[in-house]
């Protein structure tokens, strides 16, 4: 007999899973209508030529296929290991922008590469000129 188990890793939450979604289908649409340049990937490596984290949302440039946003979806208990996770990654990889969400808080962090400092509640994305706050319903 054969064994048809299935063997699957631990997965996202579904409120994790709506809200990259929610973000995802926003950034993509406004991406198709020319009114942000930057093309939004879900979980997708950084470094597409070698095995690299893969934060939650990536805003690339398609031209030079350079991150310029990260973003990490996570709950209360994980706000401080992804703020240190997207830091990491950005200053690694040179992204300039980077955003952590608390779905259970309904709290955005953002970090900038160039200052160096974590602003709370702050879900406005520079880079984009758009409040990501707007975009989770």
């Amino acid at each position: 007999m054969i064994d048809n188990t299935i063997i699957m890793g631990i997965n996202a939450p579904r409120e994790h899973q709506a809200v990259i979604t929610q973000l995802i289908f926003e950034l993509a649409y406004l991406y198709k209508q020319k009114l942000i340049p930057y093309f939004p990937y879900p979980e997708t490596m950084i470094d597409a030529s070698q095995t690299s984290p893969a934060p939650d949302i990536m805003l690339v440039d398609p031209e030079t296929e350079l991150t310029q946003t990260i973003i990490e979806i996570t709950h209360t208990q994980g706000v401080k290991k992804d703020l240190q996770k997207i830091q990491t990654l950005m200053r690694e990889y040179g992204v300039p922008e980077g955003f952590v969400y608390d779905y259970k808080r309904r709290k955005w962090y953002r970090f900038s590469l160039e200052t160096g400092e974590v602003e709370e509640d702050n879900g406005f994305c520079k880079i984009i000129q758009r409040d990501l706050k707007e975009m989770i319903h």
